[in-house]
């Protein structure tokens, strides 16, 4: 059983949950992945989505960032490996979903790792579709981009 919060990325409690993506990203891509350090910048008012299990734990986390006047692009989304294959990271993306739908956006983009078979897998699942690179991801060859009509 977990619980979904709405808070901001000035959140303390989001700190262990990104340098565990952060980490975990560079397992998979090594030196390549200070290439994408620039593209995760998130502001600290910026929306989250955090995850806390029933001790109070944070276990998961995602958030999203406007990306011109109809389109957010999802970031930061990760989900502790205890807590994984329980559905958490589909609950987290409903959340940051539905969170940016009420602020009147209607499309979601977002950019994954081709390495990252499990959150591939987990997008389309949820609706999301392959789509041209975007933005910096245009030339990255360890990118995956795609899009869901909100």
């Amino acid at each position: 059983m977990f619980t979904i919060q709405r808070t901001t990325a000035s959140d303390s409690r989001l700190v262990p949950l990104i340098a565990a993506l952060d980490a975990d990203l560079r397992g998979r891509y090594g030196e390549a992945q200070a290439d994408y350090a620039p593209m995760n910048l998130i502001a600290d008012g910026s929306p989250f989505v955090i995850a806390l299990d029933t001790d109070g734990a944070p276990v998961g986390c995602g958030t999203f960032r406007p990306f011109d006047a109809t389109s957010v692009e999802v970031k930061r989304m990760f989900v502790a490996p205890p807590a994984r294959r329980r559905g958490l990271a589909a609950q987290i993306l409903a959340a940051v979903e539905a969170w940016a739908r009420e602020q009147g956006f209607a499309t979601a983009i977002l950019e994954t790792g081709v390495h990252q078979h499990e959150a591939i897998a987990l997008y389309h699942r949820q609706g999301y579709t392959d789509s041209a690179p975007f933005g910096n991801y245009v030339g990255m060859p360890l990118s995956l981009c795609m899009r869901k009509t909100l």
